[in-house]
């Protein structure tokens, strides 16, 4: 009898776990005029706890939260060292771009916000700019964005330089 009970409390035990799959992204969640786009899981646990979207599309417009450069505890402070993080963060934002069905050529306004007095960073404000546009157009090849380029005295990760901000255009097809 016990050890039958002990079963069916294992099966029972079993059950909630095999119900809850993981959700497979990028998760897309309706809303007013369009979706908010979650591309994996860590951006699940910031639109859970943070509050926010790494994306969201309304109409033809897709906005895409801001992507961090910042400088890692082993990182350097150079402007080699600034173009390995600027492609990083670069790829992360293609990442959201792809899960929402675009890509850097459907880039048409790019928003930047930098730490130009960093100490994350040696070079100049606009040895930043050259940068970031050699990433970009390594991997886009449409015409380039409108931008905007904003100094700031600092940003949310402590060793942030740039934050850079995307919108897109997607007809839908």
């Amino acid at each position: 009898m016990l050890r039958a009970l002990a079963l069916a409390a294992g099966l029972l035990a079993a059950v909630p776990a095999a119900a809850q799959t993981a959700p497979q992204y990028p998760v897309k969640i309706p809303a007013p005029g369009g979706e908010a786009i979650i591309p994996n899981a860590m951006y699940q646990r910031e639109y859970d706890e943070v509050g926010y979207a790494a994306a969201r599309r309304v109409g033809d417009t897709l906005y895409v939260s801001g992507g961090i450069v910042a400088r890692r505890k082993d990182e350097g402070n150079d402007e080699a060292a600034f173009k390995a993080q600027t492609l990083r963060t670069y790829k992360q934002l293609e990442a959201t771009l792809k899960a929402a069905g675009a890509s850097w050529d459907d880039v048409v306004m790019v928003n930047s916000f930098h730490v130009w007095d960093s100490p994350n960073f040696t070079g100049k404000p606009m040895d930043q700019i050259r940068v970031m546009t050699e990433v970009r157009r390594s991997l886009s090849s449409a015409p380039a964005p409108a931008w905007t380029a904003v100094g700031t005295t600092g940003l949310l990760a402590p060793t942030g330089i740039v934050e850079v901000q995307v919108i897109a255009h997607m007809p839908k097809k």
